[in-house]
């Protein structure tokens, strides 16, 4: 008898189609899982005495390989390629270029802008296209499967920089091709980021134009999907969501909602109005669906707060109008007019900074790191963008429990971190980053699933697994079925849970004690085997 590679035996499996666990033993061979026997009373599974390894399941539930719906790993994993912040809480594949920033195309002003990025990783490589990435990815060899979306971002950059103007005919063409070549060489999709330069100047014909090309193109044999970072998660929530919705009505693409929110405390009561938009979307036909992160804080750039005219003409216009005491001046009545209450900079905490002078500060919120600067948060506020160059990271308290409980509820809302790709040490272990990249999806499982019972652990492993599979278009993952690419999960449903913090927030989760990646384990008996067994998925495949 041929010897397999791994046996996991006595777990509890769960295929990720959302049906009941079975009692059943599974075989790995070659990449693939090569065999599933269901355990019956007097049943010996003598198929199953030969393996390299073995991985003693009893008492633990069997999964496939948890798929990280909304990733922002493109550099980072350039820089470190263990993604331990990932593998450890049952990550096998990751889909990336969300928010209209992807890897690729980087040309002209989207490269310039990007350069600091790359500079600051200690990444000395530069590519232009998905081919030139995609090799430089498969040659350092990275943990996870990485599969993508084309950031609109990238796109508009690269062809008519960071202005604030809509494209001329021959311009919309130009980005038409660009789109049409990233999935040439592998893109899943298209993103957008509306909230950020240059997709904020972006009208919804544009984008319209943009998926209705790839419909035309690639509907068929390729459907492809339109994720979008929407215009507004607070005030202009139900416009913002209006508009998902035209996108996908007027182009015929799939379209999905990046980390669904009602964000600030006046739009909370806004939740009931925006499902039901979904809701009537999704049952006349618009193929709708949405990922969140299970905590109440978000994380993004401390510069988002601007007025987005600050964005106009790239990072270096961006400073030169804050340095300017005028246009300072009519940021900040801007900024007061949207955040009159002083409580909103106690939400505001700076994660992450470029210098050493200022590395105090992370951790902290903007209103205590004014006051120990005796000054107003406003002016600290800008202070630190001038200092710090505008590379400045921060987490935004401004979310209810209540609605993430509801939201975690509807069936057609996936797992996202939002989180590029870390490691306990190392380049990336810098600053105080969101807990979510070391903790999403076992804070999910213990604590909205196990703990306060929000659905089944069926309905939950669908949620991570097989629906963001069919999603994002990933094939022949995300199911646990012979044939199958043997991404698996291990763990005990008892005792899986998140422990990273906002203070800590490197730790590790706990409960789970095996991940298999393309048939090699990236997590064994617990700890990270620093193997990369991970693939480039182009076109999910």
């Amino acid at each position: 008898m041929k010897e397999t590679d791994i046996l996991i035996t006595g777990g509890a499996v769960y295929d990720g189609s959302g049906s009941r666990p079975i009692e059943a033993d599974i075989g790995i061979e070659g990449g693939r899982i090569s065999m599933i026997i269901i355990r019956k009373p007097g049943n010996g599974n003598s198929r199953l005495k030969h393996a390299k390894n073995h991985i003693d399941a009893k008492g633990l539930a069997v999964a496939p390989g948890f798929i990280d719906t909304h990733g922002h790993s493109e550099f980072n994993l350039l820089a470190d390629s263990r993604a331990e912040g990932k593998v450890c809480q049952g990550i096998t594949t990751e889909i990336n270029g969300n928010c209209g920033l992807s890897a690729a195309p980087l040309f002209d002003a989207a490269l310039k802008q990007r350069e600091s990025d790359l500079e600051e990783l200690g990444i000395r490589e530069r590519w232009s296209t998905f081919n030139g990435y995609f090799s430089l990815l498969e040659k350092s060899g990275i943990a996870i499967n990485f599969a993508t979306l084309t950031g609109h971002g990238n796109i508009r950059a690269s062809v008519i920089g960071y202005e604030n103007r809509a494209p001329e005919d021959h311009e919309l063409q130009r980005m038409q091709v660009c789109l049409k070549d990233t999935f040439t060489e592998g893109s899943s999709g298209i993103s957008t980021g509306l909230i950020y330069p240059p997709g904020i100047y972006s009208a919804t014909e544009e984008l319209i134009a943009l998926c209705r090309y790839l419909s035309d193109n690639y509907g068929k044999r390729f459907p492809g999907v339109y994720a979008s970072h929407m215009r507004s998660e607070g005030d202009g929530l139900l416009e913002a969501i209006q508009e998902v919705i035209r996108i996908g009505d007027e182009s015929g693409i799939r379209v999905h909602i990046s980390h669904i929110k009602t964000s600030g405390k006046n739009n909370w009561n806004k939740i009931d109005s925006a499902i039901s938009l979904i809701k009537e979307a999704r049952n006349r036909g618009v193929q709708l669906t949405c990922d969140r992160y299970p905590y109440t804080a978000a994380s993004t750039d401390l510069d988002s707060i601007l007025p987005s005219w600050a964005f106009e003409g790239g990072n270096r216009e961006e400073l030169r109008r804050i340095a300017d005491e005028g246009i300072r001046k009519e940021m900040e009545k801007d900024i007061l007019r949207r955040h009159p209450d002083a409580e909103y900079w106690e939400g505001v905490f700076v994660s992450s900074v470029s210098s050493g002078k200022n590395q105090w500060m992370e951790g902290k919120s903007i209103a205590f790191i004014a006051g120990n600067e005796q000054c107003e948060p406003i002016e600290m506020f800008f202070r630190i963008l001038l200092e710090e160059k505008i590379r400045v990271g921060a987490i935004f308290s401004s979310m209810s429990e209540d609605n993430l409980r509801t939201f975690l509820k509807l069936p057609y809302v996936m797992i996202g971190t939002d989180s590029s790709a870390r490691s306990a040490d190392g380049p990336t272990n810098k600053g105080k980053p969101h807990p979510r990249g070391f903790g999403s999806f076992p804070r999910f499982l213990g604590k909205y699933v196990v703990k306060e019972r929000l659905m089944s652990m069926s309905e939950a492993i669908r949620r991570i697994t097989l629906l963001p599979a069919q999603t994002f278009g990933i094939h022949e993952r995300g199911i646990i079925r012979e044939g199958a690419y043997a991404d698996v999960v291990v763990f005990d449903p008892q005792r899986i849970i998140d422990r990273a913090t906002f203070a800590e927030p490197f730790l590790f989760p706990e409960g789970i004690s095996h991940v298999i990646v393309n048939g090699i384990p990236a997590v064994y008996e617990g700890k990270t085997t620093g193997k990369k067994a991970g693939k480039v998925l182009r076109n999910g495949q």
